[in-house]
Parts: C-alpha cells; structure tokens; sequence
C-alpha cells in the first residue's frame, strides 16, 4: 500500500508576509472559512493494491474556531494557531488512519460482495467540517446499511422460495385425497339453511359442525345431542379453545370453526357463517376451513354474497359444487315510523345498541318503563348469553336488550327489532353500520315458527331513515381473490430455518411480505394485535413455540387488567414457572359487573392456555370451574339489576 501526498510550495523560510490561506498551503492543509466554522482540511490519495483513494478529511483537531472569533484574531494568532494544527504529525496521524480505514471497508465490503469505491468516495467529497472519525462513522453505517440491506434481500429471496402460497390447498393432505364435494346453502336469515345443514349431519354416521363462536359451537352440541336419528342417540363431543366435552367414541364433534381437526376423516362437515371468508380478523379460519375440512360432503353455509367466492374456492380446489339458494320464510317489513319514544316499545322487540354501556342504559330506561329485560353483549361469556336469551324465550323477559351479538348464534322469538342508532364504534370512530350487518341484525326479526313476519324499525327518525335505506342497498359479492392465509406454527419455523431469524415480530412481517403469492387467490394476513404482541414477547426469553402461542391468547388488550394478566403470564413461562390460579372464589361476590365480567374473561383465557402448555398453566379444570361460577354470577346480578329497577319504578308510580 502505498500513501501518495500532494506537494506543498515550497515554504519560504519564515510566514512573514504569508496570509493564513498561504501559511496553510505551505503546511500541505487547506484553510477553509465556511459558516459557523474556520477548519484546516488535508488532501491526500491511498493506493491499496492498485485502487486508488483520494481523500480530503477534516483531522480531529482541524477546526480552528468560529468564523467570528477567527476574524478578531491577529494574523500573527492565526498563524500560530494554523502551524500547531497543521504540523507533521497531524498529517502523518490522518494518513496512517485514512489507510487503515481504507484497508477494513474494503475487506468487509469484499466479504459482503460490494464495490468499496461506492463507499469510499465520500472521503474525498465532504465540504463541511465534519471531524474525520465522524466521517468514517458515517461511511461505516453505510456500509452496515448496505450489508442489511444485501441480507434482507437474500432473506426475503429464501423466504419466497420456502413458502408458495399458491400451494396452501396442498399443505391439507387429508383433505386433498379425499373425493370431496361442496354443497352451498345460501340465503339470508330465517330461511332455514343452518337447519338443513344441520339435519344432513345428524344423519351421517360422522361429522363436524363448525362455527363462529363458542354460543354457536354450543348450541349446535345440545341440538346434536339431542337429536335422534333413525332412533338412535349421537356420541358427541364439543371442542372450542376454552372447553372440551369429550366422550368414548364420538362420531360427531360441535367446534369454534379455529378447532377444525384436519386429520380426522369424517363424512359430513358444515361451515356455518361462510360470508366470514372476508373477515379482516378471522377470514383465515374459514379459509382454512373450506381447504381443510377433511369431509367428503362439505355444506357451505351462509349469505347469498358468498356465492361467487364459494365458487372460485370450489374451481381452485376441484371440488364439485352444488349451489342451492334459499329464501326467507316469512316476509321481514320495516316499520312506516319510527318508534320514537319507550311506551311505544312491545314485548317481543329487541332494542340494538353497540356498546355495553349503551346496552346497559337502554336496558335501564326500558325496565323503569315497566318492561322486563333480557341483556345481551359481547362481554358476556356464552353461558350468560344463553342464560339472558332463555329468559327471554320462555316470556320471562318483555324485551331482550343487546348488541350485535344477538346478530349471530342466537335464535330467539323476536317479532320486531329496533335500532337505537346506524352508527357503530370501528375501533377508530364511529361509522355508519355495513348495509351487510344491518341485514343481518334486522333479518333476526320474525323467528320462523314462531311468528308470521318480522318487522325492523330505528328509534328515532334519523335512524329509522338510514336503516331503511341500508335494507334497500344491493350488497356487494365477496371477493374472489385474495383469501386471508393466517401463518402456522410451520410456516415461522419454516422461515427461521431459512433465515436464521427467531423474532417472532421480523417472522411475521416476513410472512405477510416476503413469501410467494403467485397470483393473489391466497394472500397472507396477520393480525394487528398478534403483530403488536410480537413486539413485546420478543423482549422476553422464551421460544419460538411459546411466543406463537401467547401470541393468539383469546384475551382483550384492551382491556388493563386483562393485558396486565397475559404479560404477567408471559413473564412467568420465560422463567419455566407454573403460572397457579390463585384468590377466594368468593371474591365474584365481592365484585362489580365490570370486574365479574373480566374475572370470566380471565378464566376463559387461562383454561385455553392450559390446553396448549398444560405443564405450565396446571390449573386448567379449576379455570373453567371459575369461569362457570364467574358466568352465573354476572347472570345473577344482570337479574338482580333488573329487578331492582322493576322494584323501584313500582315504588316511583
């Protein structure tokens, strides 16, 4: 290697008459006046192996002053100041650091398969009076940046080649070898599709119902149990994530839809909700489902949107198809007014609200208006809501009170519904109501059987004029593209073992953005709180397997104490130490609504991890016989409240 200065002018014997610019040039510096500095700049080339380095650097002591203070002192100040500056020494000690820097970006610039020239030009190219270790600092960033950015790149190319979504259908090896066929019933609510369905897998000799939530996995058991087929009793069992009723040799099984077992031949599986394909959360499962489903008759079960994204399903999956649309069974008519004041209520009405305080203080005003309320929300475990409809049901309740929820899962006598407002709470705002979701709440009007037409109405004018116009909205179809891929346990390990990666967060991005989707009929999806959880577990010591668990908890965290609870949870299977469920069982009498409601929460969510880490969260038979005391107790004071009202309107009248 070799160093190449530039020559200096020949020095005169004394700076006598020199100006600083001149004094410098002697001392082979540059003197250089730019705003907010004066500083001594040294220009030189390092030729290392036949390239050649130009620099022009700022040594560590090269600035001199600022350019007010410079001008106020003498020349011969300056001088002094400049030949202290701009000795031997000081270029000797910039060359010999210029060479060494030189020699390692080009090493890790050739280990890394770069070109170091586009890195080492910015030696000769600053005009500022950036000290020279700065320089180097940021010329080494850029090359860390390039190396990231070249590994990223390989990452993500590896991380392509490992995952081809267009091959997901495959990935359900039971499902492919099987002759199944799909039936699709398809029509809107009260017109009898779910118990067709229903009917069809009753008679099979095995089958699989899956369901949206954990009521309707429930419900659907008890109506399987009960049925009797040519005579004979089915052998049933129940999976959701938080509960299993298990008997010796089931032939059918009643599941949240996330429970599908994939390996388990069965001859007829239903799939209810099947418009939750475009869920933005849980379209997944229902993909997911419609590949996997290990029957060879699968019923498709839902809204006549669906039609077209069943279709291009079935085509993709060459599974023959057979469409059957149904329609309602009595006619659903809205109201010519609205119902505007609480006296106009009925019995058998179900008032809609989209938040349980709202639910909460409707439920109040209706009961002091001489009303007996049944309450309904998604806070409430499913034992409360099927506890709250019973009531309801058998006439001990005038009204039932409730959100969205009675929209799905729940069938009950309703004869008319009223809105208490179109706008609903997305999470950011409020917005006006899916013209899908008004439908499907005011089509629980008018139960078949019970009576002979529905009616719908809104309570106050607005409203009653915006659901009116949303009922007359075409709906929209499905998509037929882009069916949500929620990743596997298999896919994360997948790409780690292809990119050495183990945050749980960077293999997530990695397989929302970086894996094969050759024409976008699957498409992969994560959700914000799983992405946003990652962060958080990854800060903790615990594998892979464990953070893609604690990951999809089925617990708010929204909620504080609930979030609270999970991290504690965390924190203690990063230590492999058994998380016990501890506390009176008394306390729920001690408790609020509110803290009751959460306790359930609570308990629903420990007994889901007690099935998958069992080791670690052993009290899982005590977590599902809390959450059962924890649901009857808010029944009770659900109740208690009403009948407190009731009481007290009676003693105000």
């Amino acid at each position: 290697m070799t160093l190449i200065t530039p020559e200096s002018d020949n020095p005169p014997s004394g700076t006598e008459g020199l100006t600083a610019e001149q004094h410098a040039r002697t001392l082979g510096a540059e003197l250089v006046k730019q705003e907010g500095s004066v500083f001594l700049r040294f220009a030189g080339v390092v030729n290392m192996n036949g390239l050649q380095v130009p620099y022009a650097l700022v040594p560590g002591k090269g600035v001199l002053a600022k350019p007010s203070k410079w001008r106020k002192m003498a020349p011969e100040e300056q001088l002094q100041l400049i030949t202290e500056r701009a000795s031997a020494y000081a270029f000797d000690e910039l060359q010999r650091k210029v060479a060494a820097f030189v020699t390692r970006i080009r090493e890790k610039a050739d280990e890394a398969g770069l070109d170091p020239m586009i890195l080492l030009n910015a030696l000769s190219t600053g005009d500022s009076a950036v000290p020279v270790d700065q320089v180097f600092e940021r010329i080494e960033q850029r090359l860390l940046h390039a190396v990231e950015r070249q590994q990223e790149a390989r990452n993500a190319a590896r991380t392509r080649e490992s995952i081809n979504l267009a091959e997901y259908p495959a990935s359900f090896e039971l499902a492919r070898r099987l002759p199944r066929r799909f039936i699709a019933l398809l029509g809107p609510t009260n017109s009898g599709k779910t118990h067709e369905a229903m009917e069809a897998l009753a008679k099979a000799k095995t089958g699989v119902y899956l369901a949206p939530l954990r009521l309707l996995a429930l419900e659907n058991y008890e109506r399987l149990v009960d049925a009797r087929p040519g005579g004979r009793q089915l052998k049933v069992n129940l999976v959701t994530g938080e509960e299993r009723r298990e008997v010796e040799d089931a032939t059918h099984v009643a599941s949240t839809v996330e429970m599908l077992d994939t390996r388990t031949r069965v001859d007829v599986a239903v799939i209810d909700e099947i418009q939750m394909l475009s869920d933005r959360d849980r379209g997944a499962a229902w993909t997911a489902a419609v590949c996997g489903a290990p029957a060879t008759t699968v019923y498709l079960v839902g809204a006549l949107e669906a039609r077209r994204a069943v279709e291009a399903l079935a085509a993709r999956l060459e599974c023959p198809l057979e469409v059957r649309t149904l329609k309602r069974k009595g006619p659903l008519t809205m109201e010519p007014s609205a119902v505007r004041k609480l006296r106009n209520l009925r019995r058998g009405d179900a008032v809609i609200a989209f938040s349980r305080r709202d639910v909460l203080m409707w439920r109040d005003l209706i009961t002091e208006n001489n009303f007996s309320v049944a309450t309904i929300y998604g806070n409430l475990s499913p034992e409360v809501r099927r506890a709250q409809a019973a009531r309801f049901r058998d006439g001990s309740a005038d009204i039932v009170v409730g959100t969205d929820a009675i929209a799905m899962g729940l069938n009950l006598p309703i004869e008319r519904v009223v809105l208490t407002t179109a706008n609903k709470f997305n999470g950011i705002d409020e917005e006006e109501l899916p013209a899908s979701l008004a439908r499907q709440i005011a089509g629980r009007a008018g139960r078949f059987g019970v009576h002979d037409e529905g009616f719908v109405a809104g309570f106050d004018d607005e409203t009653h004029h915006v659901i009116r116009s949303l009922l007359q909205e075409k709906l929209p179809a499905l998509p037929v593209l882009g069916f949500s891929v929620a990743p596997t346990l298999e896919h994360l390990n997948r790409i780690a073992s292809v990119t050495g990666e183990q945050s749980l967060a960077r293999l997530l991005k990695r397989f929302a953005t970086n894996i094969d989707v050759p024409d976008g009929f699957f498409t992969p999806r994560i959700t914000e709180e799983q992405a946003d959880r990652a962060l958080w577990l990854d800060t903790l010591p615990l594998s892979l397997p464990d953070k893609f668990t604690l990951s999809l908890v089925p617990i708010s965290s929204r909620v504080p104490a609930l979030h609270e609870a999970w991290q504690k949870w965390a924190r203690k299977l990063a230590k492999r130490e058994p998380t016990l469920l501890k506390g009176d069982p008394d306390d729920v009498y001690r408790r609020n609504l509110q803290e009751v409601e959460d306790s359930c929460r609570l308990y629903s969510a420990y007994a889901w991890l007690s099935y998958r880490c069992p080791e670690f969260f052993p009290d899982g038979e005590r977590a599902r016989h809390l959450a059962r005391e924890a649901s009857d107790r808010v029944d009770a004071i659900l109740q208690a409240q009403n009948a407190a009202l009731r009481k007290r309107r009676g003693k105000g009248g």
